[in-house]
């Protein structure tokens, strides 16, 4: 693979590439972020990164790259259950609506595509089926979580995996009904929380006494045992509900008895706050995250970017072990 990574953010598509150990090589990524472009940098010194906006790319540009493939995650917001959900009217789908408008014009081979749960009813999505068939390609659409292959977070995506023959796929497609599994995969048993942890300081990362005040009851709380966290987006750390789990180092157990006692409690006393204190919740680090989002402990941030920055960024990215087991259903002719 000759590949163009397109909205390349911190570099899960280059990671999953890798990982997959298909043969391939980033020819260029294409990303506008700054913040982004710095981290993408730092990790993959030697690719073309391109800071510009995707809708300056012409075919002629993307030519002279000499790609076959196209790993690409567009924005999402358009398409979010907490969005506008303005679709194809939203403005941050122009830069995805010009790459399609621009394959006729190209010898792309590959194609994938990652974006939100919710994607699949669009009619964005009914854009790309629509220009994939006009372009010859054969394609199939998953919905899948990192959960299905071993790893403790729920973050199901949308995918799409399109080729074109003499390229195909090691399984048989079907357009109906998006597969939920892949071909031939049995779901892993997770691993646990306590296996990304490290060590932390705990006032750094320690949840407010408002926050165990005001929204203690909101809050999906993991443990070193637990096999599960939830989805973490990218206002993870500024807002409480439905951004992420947070962790306690106390045991299962004792944190369903402490929380069972703080039901029955008034949470305008003192005793409320001291035994809330005494759940020791946490937020989860950036480290542990991209953990969680299968990044390898290689990958590193710049010296310079905040966990503000981190948790943006990685909201935003994709899970590095879903992308890798996708990009190996390429069935390449040699």
């Amino acid at each position: 693979m000759k590949v163009l990574e397109l909205f390349s953010g911190i570099g899960g598509m280059h990671m999953a590439l890798s990982q997959s150990e298909q043969k391939g090589t980033i020819k260029a990524a294409v990303e506008i972020n700054n913040v982004a472009n710095s981290i993408y940098n730092h990790n993959f010194p030697e690719v073309n990164l391109l800071n510009l906006n995707i809708e300056g790319l012409s075919a002629d540009k993307i030519k002279k790259l000499d790609v076959d493939t196209i790993l690409m995650s567009p924005p999402c917001q358009p398409f979010t259950r907490n969005g506008k959900q303005n679709d194809i009217h939203d403005a941050r789908t122009d830069a995805f609506q010009h790459v399609l408008s621009l394959l006729p014009s190209l010898n792309i081979q590959n194609l994938l595509i990652e974006n939100v749960k919710g994607f699949e009813t669009s009619e964005m999505r009914d854009v790309l089926i629509k220009c994939l068939k006009e372009n010859d390609f054969i394609f199939q659409e998953f919905i899948l979580s990192p959960s299905q292959f071993g790893t403790p977070n729920s973050r199901h995506r949308y995918y799409c995996l399109a080729t074109k023959p003499p390229n195909s796929f090691t399984f048989k497609p079907q357009e109906s009904p998006i597969m939920e599994v892949l071909p031939e995969t049995v779901t892993s048993e997770c691993f646990k929380i306590e296996d990304i942890l490290e060590d932390v300081d705990f006032k750094k990362y320690a949840l407010s006494d408002r926050t165990l005040i005001k929204r203690l009851k909101v809050l999906d709380i993991c443990y070193g045992n637990s096999k599960r966290s939830c989805c973490f987006t990218k206002a993870y750390g500024r807002f409480i509900e439905g951004t992420g789990s947070v962790y306690t180092d106390n045991s299962e157990g004792d944190l369903k008895e402490k929380l069972q006692k703080l039901r029955e409690m008034n949470n305008d006393t003192e005793e409320y706050l001291e035994l809330a204190q005494s759940l020791n919740l946490r937020f989860f680090t950036p480290k542990e995250i991209s953990r969680l989002m299968c990044f390898p402990d290689t990958f590193s941030f710049p010296s310079d970017i905040g966990d503000r920055k981190k948790y943006m960024v990685l909201g935003n990215s994709i899970n590095v072990k879903v992308v890798s087991e996708l990009i190996k259903l390429f069935c390449l002719v040699k």
